[in-house]
Parts: C-alpha cells; sequence; structure tokens
C-alpha cells in the first residue's frame, strides 16, 4: 500500500513486524495482560510507528526516493539494536494465541496456525472492503492511481499518506505477533519478512493493491512447497528466481501499470 500511494519503499517495514511481537510479549508475558488487549496494543504500537515515520523522516525527504530508502533501513537497523539492548539478543519463545493441535487424517496441524489462517483471510477481505467501499479507500486508490488527479478532485494526498503508513504499521504488527508465536521472537526476525514484501511488490506489481495480496499469496505457497517437498534451505531461492522470471517477462508485475 506504501509503495502503491507514495511511490516509496519503505525497508523499515519488516521493523513493525519485530514490533508488533516484542509489544505482544512484553504486554502478554510480561505483564500478564491478557491476549486480546494485547493483540490491540501490538496493532496500534505499529500504526503509531508508522505514523512517525512518514511525519519525522518520509514526509521530510519527499521528493526523494533513494534518501528515503536509505533512511528506512538505517531506521531498521537502529531499531534492531535497541530491541537488543532493551530485551537482549537470544531469541524468545512466545506462548501461542490458541493452543491445542487439530488432527486431520493423522496430519496435526495447530490451532495457532489455523487462526493465523483464518484471520489472515479476515484481515484481507476487510482491506479490499476499505479500498473498494469507502470513502477513504476510494482516495487511496485515486492517489495510487494518479496524485495530481487526486488533488484536483480534492483529496489531500498527505492525509491520504497518513493514513496508509498507519494501516500498513498495525497489519504488519499484527502479522508479526502471529509469526512470533508459531516460530520464535528475535531480534533479526525483520529482515526476511522485508525480502518477502520487497518481492511482492515487484511481481504483484508497483501501484496495485490487488497484485500484492495476489502475489503474497503466490509467494507463500512458493516457499511452503519448497520448504515442504524440497529443501528448507532453498526457502527463500524459489522467490528470487520468481522475481527475475517477473523483470524479464513483464517488468511492471503481474498486475502493475505503466506509470502516468
Amino acid at each position: 500500500m506504501i509503495f502503491s500511494v507514495g511511490r516509496v519503499l519503505n525497508l523499515a517495514y519488516g521493523v513493525y513486524i519485530t514490533l508488533g511481537g516484542y509489544i505482544y510479549y512484553l504486554t502478554a508475558q510480561s505483564l500478564g495482560i491478557p491476549k486480546v488487549p494485547s493483540f490491540i496494543c501490538a496493532a496500534l504500537a505499529g500504526a503509531g510507528f508508522g505514523v512517525l515515520i512518514y511525519l519525522l523522516l518520509v514526509k521530510r525527504l519527499q521528493g526523494n526516493q533513494v534518501a528515503i530508502e536509505i533512511s528506512t533501513l538505517i531506521l531498521a537497523v537502529v531499531m534492531q539494536a535497541l530491541i537488543i539492548l532493551i530485551f537482549s539478543p537470544s531469541p524468545k519463545t512466545m506462548w501461542p494465541l490458541v493452543p491445542g493441535v487439530l488432527v486431520i487424517d493423522e496430519v496435526r496441524v495447530s490451532y495457532n496456525v489455523v487462526v493465523a489462517m483464518v484471520t489472515s483471510w479476515a484481515v484481507i477481505a476487510a482491506v479490499l472492503y476499505f479500498v473498494s467501499r469507502t470513502h477513504t479507500g476510494r482516495a487511496i486508490q485515486a492517489v495510487s492511481m494518479d496524485p495530481k488527479g487526486a488533488v484536483v478532485s480534492g483529496i489531500d494526498p498527505q492525509r491520504i499518506n497518513l493514513i496508509t503508513w498507519a494501516v500498513s504499521g498495525a497489519l504488519g504488527a499484527v502479522a508479526g505477533v502471529f509469526l512470533a508465536t508459531y516460530t520464535q521472537l528475535d531480534p533479526g526476525m525483520w529482515v526476511a519478512p522485508l525480502i518477502i514484501a520487497v518481492a511482492v511488490v515487484i511481481v504483484g506489481g508497483i501501484g496495485s493493491i490487488i497484485g500484492s495480496l495476489v502475489a503474497a499469496h503466490i509467494i507463500g505457497f512458493m516457499e511452503t512447497v519448497t520448504t515442504t517437498v524440497i529443501a528448507a534451505e532453498l526457502r527463500g531461492v524459489t522467490t528470487m528466481a520468481l522475481i527475475i522470471l517477473v523483470l524479464v517477462i513483464s517488468p511492471k508485475g503481474l498486475f502493475g501499470k505503466e506509470e502516468l
């Protein structure tokens, strides 16, 4: 969404994931706050961090994409160092959001993974509804397609960018909570999701929110098949190969449009 609306690559996006996981860990496991309020706190922390990045960094460097990309990458490294300083560099194990195991024909799947899958579909449906059915969502689409035309129509691009960064931060933090509960919590856990996020933007197509959603499912399916059927060590190789293939065959991506 950020790239679609602001035409900038947020290389600190993975920090939302790490921040969401650690905020949930702090509130739910360290302070003993119930899961639902802790989950909400994590989402709000991600949204707030996204807003701060936009107001204090991106807005001031608007128009200089290279400076924004370098600055957000440096910010990600700084945030990792701060997390190590506060929580220590050692990985932490988080309790599952929903304990228990579902057994289907001798195949064991944790309830936590099932809930994560259902929640992701629900969030995707909510985002699609928000973008396509609400006034703000249609404004986001307008800014994404033609920022100058959106201004002529009375839309404030700065406000839309702010909302987009907030929503993006909240979604990243929610993803971080689920990721940490079925893997582990680690200060460097932002790197792999960042690579996947860049791949999603490239494969789905610059300026296409729908394309990003489709590409996310394609890449997720490919990585799951690769780690399950071939080898876990090749997890990122198929994603990189897909990026190269898309850039060679269709540089604008699967659903991308030519810049106006």
